[in-house]
């Protein structure tokens, strides 16, 4: 088993990866099949400790200077740089709320049907 995270990088090459096999460590349950990693594992060994580093830093630039010693453009470009690597995660819409509905009711912009409908989807 790896313990060493940037060994596994070191070992693949920084070459894509697929994982066949996976088992839960508190149940022993395994599934096999053919899965991807999550975006964050297939940085390079190097980026997945900065953005270690920037999350230790509460996402502070000028802390991430001092601690790599170098300047805030070079924190900006590197941040873009893994940025661009990785998809924008989508987050769930906040909850619809009922005073909104009836808001857009009153206001002509929803049927009551429509409310409903929309009051359906969301529970």
């Amino acid at each position: 088993m790896f313990h060493d995270w940037q060994a596994l990088t070191r070992l693949t090459g920084g070459g894509p990866v697929e994982v066949e096999r996976v088992r839960c460590s508190d149940t022993g349950i395994a599934i096999e099949g053919r899965f991807e990693l999550p975006p964050l594992a297939r940085l390079s060994a190097e980026d997945q400790a900065f953005v270690a580093a920037f999350v230790r830093c509460h996402g502070s630039i000028k802390q991430m200077e001092k601690y790599f010693g170098v300047s805030y453009p070079t924190i900006k470009n590197r941040l873009n740089r893994i940025g661009n690597q990785l998809p924008f995660v989508e987050v769930d819409p906040p909850p619809v709320k009922h005073s909104d509905v009836l808001g857009q009711i009153e206001r002509g912009e929803l049927t009551v049907a429509e409310a409903v409908e929309r009051l359906k989807e969301k529970s």
